[in-house]
């Protein structure tokens, strides 16, 4: 519901980058309260800065994102079929890690739920570091289809780290090129998205591209339970540097073509 009503205005009244700051900022709020939730009141209080997470979808326009003749039109513009599956197949397992890493950081590092809260401030102020002072010279220097393969080919280094990692510290570590390749890689599959089709749809193509993440939530504690409890921890991983492997060495092959509609 917020993401339909109050993400649409306050991103088109105060700009995208002061969405962002502020989305970012409220999940570093999130987890802190959450750790130092000592009472039942707590638990309720802790999911007041929800309400500032979801400000960053822009939409100009009202169309439902669930409008299968709208979704058929926009995916028949050039390129946006292409980079659209990129963005399922790519993001699927880490999609799996994210949900289960709450699981993971429990069972397999055998954190506390304090400190499970702290790890995910921390998470929160990486890529808060990452979106805000990083990703804008990035964009400026390099061009989309070479961040997109780089973060591509990153996320499965960063599979394979994980896979083999056995304690919180070097997990900490590999939280850094991890949150860099998913932001990189949040970002460039976006804007190749809203370039490949004119400007009165950017909004409906924000609110797609924000629904594959719903369908990694759907998907993930189904996969990642499956994988977890029958191969362990390192199965997850594995499977994250097998497939965005392909997917990178596929891109090498055959990049993405740059396409851009910026038409009303």
């Amino acid at each position: 519901m917020m993401e339909r009503t109050s993400g649409p205005r306050f991103a088109d009244l105060f700009g995208a980058r002061t969405a962002l700051s502020l989305a970012c900022s409220s999940t570093v709020v999130f987890f802190l309260l959450l750790a130092v939730a000592n009472h039942p009141a707590m638990l309720f209080i802790h999911k007041i800065p929800t309400v500032f997470m979801h400000v960053l979808p822009g939409e100009n326009k009202s169309k439902s994102i669930f409008n299968l003749r709208e979704i058929t039109r926009l995916m028949k513009f050039p390129g946006v079929t292409p980079t659209f599956l990129v963005k399922i197949v790519a993001g699927l397992p880490s999609g799996i890690f994210q949900v289960m890493f709450s699981v993971i950081a429990m069972e397999f590092f055998k954190l506390q739920p304090e400190q499970n809260g702290y790890m995910m401030a921390y998470l929160g102020i990486v890529q808060m570091v990452i979106q805000g002072g990083v990703l804008g010279p990035l964009t400026v220097r390099y061009s989309e289809s070479s961040l997109l393969i780089m973060s591509i080919g990153l996320t499965s280094l960063v599979g394979l780290a994980q896979a083999y990692t056995q304690s919180v510290f070097w997990f900490c570590v590999i939280v850094i090129p991890m949150m860099f390749s998913l932001s990189v890689f949040n970002v460039i599959t976006d804007s190749m998205l809203t370039k490949s089709i004119p400007s009165s749809d950017t909004g409906t193509m924000l609110g797609l591209s924000a629904s594959v993440k719903n369908l990694l939530r759907t998907v993930g504690p189904t996969a990642g339970g499956y994988l977890y409890m029958n191969y362990g921890q390192s199965s997850i991983g594995l499977i994250q540097f097998l497939v965005n492997m392909v997917v990178f060495v596929y891109l090498l092959l055959r990049p993405l073509k740059r396409t851009e509609a910026r038409k009303e």
